[in-house]
């Protein structure tokens, strides 16, 4: 699975009043892996920039003058997103923002190139309802390290966000299960469907070394993140 982790910084809050995106980060992972393959650019708006977004950002109009457009890169931005599902908090911003960009370029949205947005605000909103659920609070929750993160940046932030939704999401795919059929997706050791009746024959594989430590690593995880209340660890312990 390819995901896309997204962040994007504006010269203010509204596209539809003319605000331009002046930073653009994407950061690359395959299943659940960062491959430190990433596309990251400024960009001329061609326009001033808000006080208030200047004071969130700190990138000035200075500073993005000999920086390329957003036309100059689009098809290089559109070919790395193209197929990877893009994760973004608050995505409906940054959607809104790009899909301006491209419709000033008679270009489809991005949403028809990439295979689907994941919102982890929403997500955060779903698991923590009543909390803050901005990108600093997940991270002091999740015990994932944002003391470099003075300003806003698209960069550093899809690099958190990644952390963040790794923490968020840790465990999740080994409970999806398909329940199409009446055997609740579970498979035989052949891959196929069990017959109804048919007594199957379960293959014990025991963890290496390796893969005993990685798991200990993600319980002193979820053990700092969850304020010494994991339940796996005081198992062990008792």
């Amino acid at each position: 699975m390819r995901q896309i982790f997204l962040d994007t910084e504006t010269t203010g809050l509204e596209h539809k009043f003319g605000h331009r995106i002046i930073e653009i980060a994407c950061v690359e992972m395959r299943n659940r892996r960062l491959t430190n393959r990433h596309f990251h650019r400024y960009l001329n708006p061609d326009r001033d920039i808000d006080a208030g977004a200047l004071s969130v950002h700190g990138i000035s109009r200075e500073f993005l003058l000999d920086k390329p457009r957003f036309a100059d890169v689009a098809v290089e931005f559109l070919d790395f997103v193209r197929g990877a599902e893009l994760v973004i908090h608050n995505a409906a911003f940054d959607v809104g923002f790009l899909n301006a960009e491209l419709a000033l370029l008679d270009m489809a949205p991005v949403d028809t190139v990439c295979h689907g947005v994941c919102d982890t605000l929403r997500m955060a909103k779903d698991l923590h309802p009543g909390k803050k659920n901005n990108l600093n609070a997940l991270c002091e929750r999740y015990g994932v390290d944002n003391s470099h993160r003075t300003l806003h940046g698209a960069l550093l932030d899809a690099e958190i966000l990644a952390e963040v939704y790794l923490a968020m999401t840790r465990g999740q795919e080994s409970l999806i299960m398909d329940l199409g059929d009446d055997n609740g997706g579970r498979l035989d050791t052949a891959g196929r469907t069990p017959s109804p009746g048919r007594r199957q024959t379960l293959q014990v594989k025991r963890a290496s070394p390796e893969e005993l430590a990685e798991h200990q690593q993600v319980l002193t995880a979820i053990q700092e993140a969850s304020k010494g209340k994991c339940l796996w660890l005081r198992s062990a312990g008792d």
